[in-house]
């Protein structure tokens, strides 16, 4: 009787080693297969039924066996890996709209990181622009305007730049209640300020200093 005890509790130590990692992870990718399919389309009608239907399918293919195996060769161990199994299940119901949600903010990150620098180059390439204009002394002769600031343009222009001055040595100026695209958006801002400038002084579009 103590042997086969013991050579049940053997076995029943086996099935949970080898069918454990198994179900556990079987249960946790479909219930987080499923959950990511239920919060990104949640309006997925006939399709997403279909989805959900082979999800489980696949899903159960795999947890299945490796929960039944276990169970015949020793109830105890069974009995296990059905708690091992539901709680993995629980966590990934759980933990999916916070992988989901730090997954989101990371790809915003990124592209927000992305814009930044080419908001960067854009406003050096305008700066050095607007800069034959001032410096220059041939453009200063030829284009006046652009460095009149009784102009209403060139006024325009000139806070335009030092809004986007600002908000390039001061990332985080403004971005309390705004999206983080506020550096661009001055940039941008700044570049249509100086075509109007370029418009207004009588330059044709293309045609100021340093175009080809």
């Amino acid at each position: 009787m103590t042997e086969g005890l013991v050579q049940g509790l053997v076995e029943g130590a086996w099935a949970l080693v080898l069918c454990g990692p198994v179900l556990v992870a079987s249960v946790a990718a479909t219930v987080f297969v499923v959950r990511r399919r239920t919060l990104l389309a949640p309006d997925g009608g006939g399709q997403r039924s279909d989805q959900l239907f082979w999800d489980l399918f696949l899903g159960s293919c795999v947890a299945l066996p490796a929960l039944l195996i276990p169970t015949l060769i020793s109830p105890w161990t069974g009995l296990f890996l059905a708690g091992a199994a539901v709680a993995a299940g629980i966590g990934a119901y759980r933990g999916t709209p916070r992988y989901l949600a730090k997954r989101s903010r990371r790809r915003d990150d990124l592209a927000r990181e992305s814009a930044h620098l080419a908001a960067r180059a854009q406003h050096d390439e305008l700066m050095a622009k607007w800069s034959r204009y001032e410096l220059d002394p041939a453009c200063s002769i030829e284009y006046p305007a652009l460095t009149d600031v009784r102009l209403p343009e060139t006024s325009a222009l000139i806070k335009a730049m030092r809004a986007a001055e600002q908000l390039r040595n001061n990332p985080g100026h403004g971005s309390a209640s705004g999206t983080g695209n506020e550096y661009p958006d001055a940039v941008t801002s700044l570049a249509a300020s100086l075509a109007n400038a370029e418009r207004a002084a009588g330059i044709p579009a293309g045609q100021g200093p340093g175009s080809s």
